[in-house]
């Protein structure tokens, strides 16, 4: 398989990603619209977390200590597979 088709298929792959979360979030929002009889929705609260890759430079950001140790996992990952795409010999590509 050659880079740019690796490149493109990577592409791909995260425009599908995106997709399926924002028909995700959007199907969420569908189902907890409606409110039953007049009762109040239950309160709920907001986590959340992420990375910013800056070169093999990680910044990890998170509201509370549960989507940020989420967050150290993905930069663990992503830092793992920027490092092997990189350090990949070309024949095996």
């Amino acid at each position: 398989m050659k880079l740019i088709t690796l490149g493109f298929l990577i592409v791909l792959i995260g425009m599908l990603v995106l997709l399926a979360g924002v028909f995700s979030m959007a199907y969420q929002s569908w189902k907890t619209s409606g409110v039953e009889g007049g009762a109040e929705k239950p309160e709920t609260t907001v986590r959340g977390g992420g990375v910013i890759m800056i070169g093999p430079i990680p910044i990890i950001f998170g509201s509370d200590m549960g989507a940020v140790k989420v967050a150290v996992l993905l930069a663990m990952v992503l830092l793992l597979l920027a490092f092997a795409l990189f350090y990949l010999p070309r024949w095996l590509l």
